[in-house]
């Protein structure tokens, strides 16, 4: 699949940065430091990795990236496999796993994501779960549990939004606010919302799940002429020789 980026949440200034790339080739997983790693003197390596202008390999997927993704003995595993909208009967890809997940962990501030699949109609697709569902009030809540897979949900710009000027919120046809698309999504969909359309849907709605895994959603999108995804200088990797992790 696609390579996987790392977004990390500095602590003081509450911005994300994309400080990592996971990719997996040929069975070997390999970890590189992006640009976005330098954007604050916060942060300085993740897991065992130390050296930010090292390329790390290794043959089975790296600790810190593992230990995000629910084992699969664990009875719960099911449920959070269906969650994702995967088949909880198949072996299911660690990094498919990680990129509809997040790898999200309370006990820190980094994120998993995915850049877009190609579909068969050369729209690309990207999946993410809605955020900030426990801030919203009672009546966005209700309206959340009603929704039905495939119902269309709208992508607004919250231009009144002093702590994110690239705040995307997630709104039915009312419109009611069911959450905010993730922070380090919301820059580059603004900047491809304002040349093409992008088509949201609901994916999967889980009654049952935690808040963080209640609102699956699908983004389809044709990539506007000109506009490269992920193109930041922060994506840009910072190695300059492999090591084996």
């Amino acid at each position: 699949m696609n390579p996987l980026y790392i977004a990390w949440q500095d602590p003081q200034s509450r911005l994300w940065h994309t400080v990592g790339k996971l990719s997996h080739e040929k069975n070997l997983y390999t970890f590189a430091y992006t640009r976005g790693a330098l954007a604050s003197p916060r942060f300085k390596y993740l897991g065992r990795m130390l050296d930010v202008h090292k390329k790390y390999y290794s043959q089975e997927l790296f600790p810190l990236f593992a230990n995000r993704i629910l084992n699969s003995s664990r009875p719960e595993y099911r449920d959070y496999v269906r969650w994702l909208a995967m088949n909880p009967d198949k072996e299911n890809d660690p990094m498919q796993l990680l990129a509809r997940s997040g790898g999200e962990r309370a006990t820190d501030d980094l994120y998993v994501y995915s850049h877009p699949e190609t579909n068969n109609q050369g729209e690309l697709e990207l999946f993410f779960l809605s955020n900030g569902l426990r801030y919203l009030d009672p009546a966005s809540l209700q309206r959340i549990e009603r929704l039905q897979t495939g119902d269309r949900l709208a992508l607004r710009r919250e231009h009144e939004n002093s702590h994110d000027c690239f705040a995307l919120v997630l709104e039915t046809d009312e419109p009611i606010k069911v959450g905010y698309c993730p922070r380090y999504l919301s820059r580059d969909l603004c900047q491809i919302m304002e040349k093409t359309n992008v088509q949201l849907t609901v994916e999967r709605l889980n009654h049952d799940a935690p808040i963080q895994f209640r609102l699956l959603c699908k983004a389809v999108f044709k990539l506007p002429d000109g506009v490269v995804l992920f193109g930041d200088d922060e994506y840009q990797p910072l190695d300059k020789k492999a090591v084996a992790a």
